[in-house]
Order: C-alpha cells, then structure tokens, then sequence
C-alpha cells in the first residue's frame, strides 16, 4: 500500500511540475506580432489592388461612349474644341524637303516616306512634323506639349497616357500656342491642362479609328527610324521653296494600304532637315464642337 501512495504522490508531483514549466513558458509575442503585420499587409494590398481594379473599371465605363461604332463612326464631334479637316493621304516628300504645313502642330497633308516609331513612344527631344504626320496616317494619335509650360508633375502625368500603348507618341513642340495639344489624322484638340477629361476622350475616340484614318492595317513600328536621335524639328519657318500643303508626290507603290518606296522630290531640298508646322491663312473645314 505504501508503494502505491508514493508512487501516486510521484506522479501527482510530475504533473504539478510538468503544469510549472507549461505556464512558465513565455508566449511568443514575437510571432505573433509578425503574423499580424502580415496579415495586415495582405489586407492592404489586397484592399489597394481591389481599390484600383474599381477605378479602372470606372474609367472605362466613363470612356465607353467614346469607343467609335458603325452608328458613331466619329465621337470625337462631342468633344468641345475639336476641330476637322479633310486632308488628301499618301503624299510624300524627300527626307530634306520641308511642307509649309497650314496649321501648327499639323494633323495631315504631304509628310515623309519614313513614319516616326509611334508604338507608345515618348520622344525627349522635338522631332521632325513631316515624320510625325505619316504615323498619324497610321492611325496614331500624337500628343504635343510645349516643353516651357508642362514639366514636372504635370509632364510624368501626360507621359504616363502614352508609355507602352501602341500607336500613340509623345514629344515637346517648342513654341506651341497651348500648353498641350492633341493631333490625329483630320483631327486636332489644344488644352491647357494634363487633368482635362477631353485627353483621355480625344484618345478613345481617335487611336486607330478605322472610321478616320486613311491606311488601314498600317504598322506603326518603323526599324528605320530612331527613336533616340530622330530628325530634329527645326523652328525656323520654311523658305519658298517648301513643298505646299497641295504638293508631295503619290507612291507607286503602294499597297495594302501602306506606302513602301520612295518619291522623286518636288522642289529643290532646304538647307535644314527639320519641319516644324507653320500657321498659314488656311482654315479647318469644322468649327470646335459645342
């Protein structure tokens, strides 16, 4: 009987001790805390991703009626400030010819047989008009500013609009007469704010708009021209001897809708290479929109 009671006295004393060093031990606040603040991370990022996963799809809701349709071919006409103008395509000139384009930046009439590389292609320097119109024959949508009036905060935003989406170019265009303006073929939109709504409306309606550019299916990349040291935009108007908005010359061969060869030139070539726009006594064909 003895035996017994020690032997349940020893185990009734493990036991005890056993309960000691459980609550003892600390608890292990450390993790704990970790495994919170991850949860809380993944609560946030998870919030953040849902939060601009919303905003985006407002966005394009908001853009929606922007999208061209075979009943709304042009959705730009309710676009205020937009204004039109019927331009002859495929009419080329020689790298070292200038146009005495009638509109200033221009958005169609004779350019070069080399279109700039419009595949969301944001230039840092001023680039040549008559290798910026062609890609707006192409169904691109350019996107000028003058580079003394939106910088900084203002610049990254407009940037933003244009980096990687294909078929849309930014450069600076020194001189212009708003601090941002929007061209596509036939097409032109001056606004003086990168938050004006009419930026991104302008773009859905115009980008590749099969309705309103003339060489449908064109390529927009262009292995010929380079995006770090384009032809450089010259401010000085052009001379007498610049091809008129009439002139240029048609290319043989063209195909497909697109033009691949070369064309004789009309007029003896200039002494600089660039081409900036020049305002000119021609007016578009329709008023701004109301």
């Amino acid at each position: 009987m003895t035996s017994g009671k020690k032997t349940k006295a020893a185990r009734s004393s493990v036991a005890a001790a056993r309960s000691s060093v459980v609550a003892s031990k600390p608890k292990p606040w450390g993790t704990i805390v970790a495994v919170i603040a991850v949860l809380a991370l993944a609560g946030g990022v998870f919030g953040y991703a849902i939060t601009q996963l919303n905003e985006k799809s407002d966005r394009e809701a908001a853009l929606a009626k922007w999208n061209p349709t075979e009943e709304n071919k042009d959705p730009s006409d309710q676009i205020q400030g937009v204004v039109k103008k019927t331009y002859e395509a495929g009419k080329h000139v020689q790298p070292t010819q200038r146009v005495g384009y009638d509109l200033s930046p221009p958005y169609g009439g004779p350019h070069d047989s080399t279109w700039a590389n419009c595949m969301g292609v944001v230039y840092a320097k001023p680039v040549r008009t008559e290798n910026m119109v062609h890609s707006l024959e192409h169904g691109a949508v350019w996107i000028a500013y003058n580079p003394d009036q939106v910088t900084g905060e203002a610049l990254d935003k407009l940037k933003k609009k244009v980096e990687g989406r294909q078929f849309s170019m930014l450069s600076p265009y020194p001189g212009l007469d708003k601090p941002i303006s929007l061209q596509s073929w036939g097409h032109q939109l001056k606004v003086d704010s990168v938050d004006d709504e009419r930026i991104d409306q302008f773009v859905q309606s115009l980008l590749r708009n099969q309705y309103q550019y003339p060489e449908i299916g064109a390529a927009c990349d262009s292995s010929t021209f380079d995006t770090e040291n384009p032809p450089p935009f010259v401010a000085e108007k052009p001379g007498a001897d610049a091809i008129p908005m009439e002139g240029g010359e048609k290319d043989a061969t063209e195909a497909g809708g697109e033009m691949t060869g070369t064309v004789a030139p009309t007029a003896a070539p200039t002494a600089g290479t660039g081409a900036p726009a020049t305002q000119g006594s021609a007016a578009p064909t329709t008023q701004p929109s109301s």
